[in-house]
């Protein structure tokens, strides 16, 4: 028998469709990816989502400061902690403004795992999108059929790839200002934003609030942001624009970011800058390549919603939801929004054909 609905991804547009379809009875199936996977690890497609490469997350709703460590004890169920450290190390700081990423996201699991939705460990590797009920092949060879499919892949930060920088992830290199610039690693220190766009400006233009001084680090000189946005980051007289230069190496210590080498793109000495913390602001990558463009995408290759205030895609009875379709907000809240509202929609449609 076909599934009525199969959710795939494991981040908080996942979570929350999980929790909102099984409540309705529909008996979801979610496929969060294969965590022995070490192409997972590397792209950043790990189970749990981004969330899980994050350390605080404060801007959550429901989630101020407090004993998380105690919660989670009762919360979760043991199998369900990935990382046991959250819990049971003594040397793992509380949050002190909010709840550590992969917590909030083991949280939101064990959630949808309490009305029953079931979880299976494995990668998407194609779907058959051209007929009913769909096909889902994960990359063990299995198949799986389903009448409604939400896609809530999500979408994976692009950094530039150096060893240091990944050496540093979560330890001063970010790719989420808005996430991450007001932790107090990055209180009132000096610190870089890698990009020329839109975003970066943006980006910059963010951290001033809480940063002593951004620098902004652009390959040419030029920005390719639009105009409005690259004059107001270059006006603003905590922002300082480091013309035909690419970060060379992310410079720390053991505990976090102490600086970040630039090399010239126009021949000229190398330079080190102290900061207390490196930005990559280069853009995001969707996370759709197992679609095999079955799916109408936009110009960035994120899912394109075909309805207004809907989750509905270019294929009948396939919905996307989270930062795999939204490349304007890009929150964790934003997503499980739009999580809720894809099962909402599943559930609509499955009524309408007679499938519940």
């Amino acid at each position: 028998m076909p599934e009525k609905v199969v959710i795939i991804g494991s981040g908080p547009a996942a979570w929350t469709a999980a929790i909102y379809a099984s409540r309705a009875q529909l008996d979801p199936l979610v496929i969060q990816g294969d965590r022995l996977n070490n192409l997972n690890k590397i792209n950043g497609t790990m189970p749990l989502g981004q969330l899980a490469l994050t350390t605080e997350v404060e801007n959550f709703p429901s989630w101020p400061a407090g004993n998380t460590r105690e919660y989670l004890k009762t919360a979760l169920k043991p199998d369900d902690i990935d990382y046991p450290y959250w819990v049971d190390d003594p040397k793992t700081e509380q949050p002190s403004h909010g709840i550590n990423g992969p917590e909030l996201m083991a949280l939101m699991r064990q959630q949808a795992k309490n009305f029953g939705t079931r979880v299976e460990d494995k990668d998407v590797v194609k779907v058959d999108l051209k007929k009913k009920p769909f096909t889902i092949t994960t990359h063990d060879g299995e198949t799986v059929d389903t009448h409604t499919l939400i896609i809530a892949t999500g979408a994976r930060a692009n950094y530039l790839g150096l060893p240091s920088e990944d050496k540093y992830k979560n330890k001063g290199v970010s790719a989420c200002a808005v996430c991450d610039g007001f932790l107090p690693m990055f209180r009132n220190k000096p610190l870089a934003v890698v990009g020329a766009g839109d975003s970066a400006c943006e980006e910059a233009t963010y951290l001033t609030k809480f940063a002593s001084k951004v620098y902004m680090v652009v390959r040419r000189d030029v920005m390719r942001a639009s105009k409005i946005m690259a004059e107001r980051a270059q006006q603003h007289p905590k922002i300082e624009v480091k013309w035909n230069t690419v970060v060379d190496e992310v410079l720390g210590n053991e505990k976090s970011v102490t600086g970040v080498r630039l090399k010239s793109t126009a021949g000229k000495p190398d330079e080190t800058l102290d900061v207390g913390g490196m930005f990559a602001a280069i853009g995001h990558t969707p996370n759709v390549g197992f679609l095999d463009g079955q799916v109408k995408l936009k110009e960035n290759g994120y899912i394109e919603w075909t309805t207004v205030a809907r989750t509905f895609t270019s294929v009948d009875g396939v919905f996307a939801a989270g930062d795999v379709a939204d490349d304007y907000y890009r929150q964790a809240v934003s997503a499980a929004g739009t999580g809720c509202m894809a099962a909402l929609d599943a559930e609509r449609w499955l009524g309408h054909h007679g499938l519940v």
